[in-house]
C-alpha cells in the first residue's frame, strides 16, 4: 500500500474518510459523555441498538443500511429512555441501570440474531457484521450521511455552548438561571445516541464505546479547558480513524474497527504517560523533585539552626559542628554547592550569604505557618 493509494483507490478512500469522520464526532461528543461521569452510557447504548437492528430486519426484510440504523436509533433511544426512567423513578444508581439496560437488550439482541440466522431464506448472512463492525462495507453515501450528522451536532453544539457547558459543571445553577436542563440533557445524550449508532457499521456493537471515550479521555490528559478538550478529542478520534484504517490496509486479515480501537489506545497511553500536568511520568518527576527540595530545605534548616546560635558562622569551630553531623548526604550536599548554598574549602563545607539567607527565610516562613 502507498500514500497515493488513499486518493487513487476508491474503497480505501471511503473507508478513510468515514472512519476520521467517525473518530471525530465520537471524540467531540464523547468528551461529554466523559464529563458527565457516564463513560458507560456509550457501551449501554451500544448494546441497546443491536436488537433494534435485527427487530428493522425482521420488519422489513431488507439489510438496507438506512434502514437497519433506523432500528438501531430507536432501539437506544428507547434504551436510554429507560435509563433515565430507572435512574429517577427507583432508588438504583446509574452504573446498575446501565449495566441492566445493557445485558437485558445486548440479550435480547443475540436471540433475535440467533432466530434470524436460523431462518430458511439466506438473505439475513451478513447482519453479524454490526457485533464487531465492518468497515470495508462503508459507501459514499454512508461518510455523507457521518458528514451530516457531524456537521448538524457541531452546529448545535456551538448554538447551545454556553449552556451545555453550565450543565456539565454545575447543573443546579444552570436551572437556577432558568434554562431548561432536562433538554439540554435530552440533545446530549440524543447525539451522543447517534453518533454511536453511526459507528455500528465501522466499528461493532462491542467496540463502539472505546471509539467514543478513548479520545476523550486521553484528550482529558492534556487539558483543562472544556474547547480544548473537545478539540483535542476530535483530532485524537480522527487520528484514530486514519491510522488505523492505514495499518488495517498494509496488513492481510487485520479487521479494521479493532486496530482503529487499538489505535486509540495507544493515544491513551501516551496521554496518561506523558502529558504535562497529569501524566505519570511528569508527575513522577515533580515527586522526585519536591523530595530533593526536601532534603535540600531540611539540610540547609539544620545547618542554620547551628549557624545562627554562632556569631561567626564562618568560624572554624562552626565549620566543624556541621562537617561532624552525619546526617548530610553526599548528593544533597553537592546539590547545594551548586546552587552556592554552600562552600567547600579543604574538605570542609561552610554556608555561603547566600545559603544563610535562604535557609533564614525558610526558617522564617516556617515559623510564620
Amino acid at each position: 500500500m502507498e500514500l497515493m493509494d488513499f486518493f487513487t483507490d476508491y474503497t480505501l478512500r471511503t473507508i478513510t474518510l468515514g472512519t476520521a469522520i467517525l473518530g471525530a464526532i465520537c471524540g467531540m461528543l464523547g468528551s461529554f459523555a466523559v464529563l458527565r461521569k457516564e463513560s458507560l452510557l456509550g457501551d449501554a447504548i451500544s448494546h441497546a441498538a443491536l436488537p433494534g437492528i435485527a427487530l428493522a430486519f425482521l420488519i422489513t426484510g431488507a439489510k438496507d443500511t438506512g434502514t437497519l440504523l433506523i432500528g438501531a436509533l430507536v432501539s437506544g433511544l428507547i434504551g436510554t429512555w429507560w435509563i433515565r426512567g430507572i435512574t429517577s423513578k427507583t432508588h438504583l444508581k446509574s452504573d446498575t441501570a446501565l449495566g441492566l439496560i445493557l445485558s437485558v437488550f445486548f440479550g435480547f439482541g443475540m436471540l433475535l440474531l440467533t432466530f434470524i440466522q436460523k431462518m430458511p431464506n439466506a438473505n439475513q448472512a451478513g447482519l453479524d457484521k454490526y457485533l464487531f463492525g465492518q468497515a470495508a462495507t462503508l459507501v459514499e453515501s454512508d461518510v455523507w450521511l457521518m458528514a451530516i450528522i457531524t456537521g448538524v451536532s457541531l452546529v448545535i453544539l456551538l448554538l447551545f455552548w454556553k449552556e451545555i457547558k453550565l450543565l456539565l459543571f454545575d447543573a443546579d445553577y444552570t436551572k437556577t438561571l432558568g434554562f431548561n436542563v432536562k433538554f439540554l440533557d435530552v440533545l446530549i445524550t440524543s447525539f451522543i445516541v447517534l453518533a454511536i449508532v453511526v459507528g455500528l457499521q465501522t466499528v461493532g456493537v462491542v467496540l463502539m464505546s472505546a471509539m467514543l471515550l478513548a479520545p476523550a479521555a486521553a484528550a482529558r490528559q492534556w487539558t483543562n479547558r472544556l474547547s480544548v478538550m473537545v478539540g483535542l478529542a476530535a483530532v485524537f478520534g480522527m487520528l484514530s480513524g486514519v491510522f488505523g484504517t492505514a495499518i488495517s490496509a498494509s496488513q492481510n486479515n487485520l479487521s479494521t474497527g479493532p486496530v482503529i480501537v487499538l489505535v486509540a489506545g495507544v493515544f491513551v497511553a501516551i496521554s496518561f504517560i506523558f502529558s504535562p500536568s497529569r501524566g505519570i511520568l511528569f508527575k513522577q518527576l515533580r515527586l522526585l523533585n519536591n523530595r530533593r527540595d526536601l532534603k535540600q530545605s531540611k539540610t540547609l534548616a539544620f545547618m542554620y539552626g547551628i549557624a545562627k546560635t554562632h556569631e561567626d558562622k564562618s568560624h572554624p569551630h562552626t565549620i566543624k559542628i556541621l562537617n561532624h553531623f552525619q546526617g548530610f548526604t553526599r548528593k544533597t550536599l553537592s546539590q547545594l554547592e551548586d546552587k552556592d548554598y554552600i562552600a567547600l574549602q579543604n574538605n570542609m563545607w561552610s554556608m555561603t550569604e547566600k545559603g544563610y539567607q535562604k535557609a533564614e527565610n525558610l526558617y522564617n516562613k516556617d515559623s510564620y505557618e
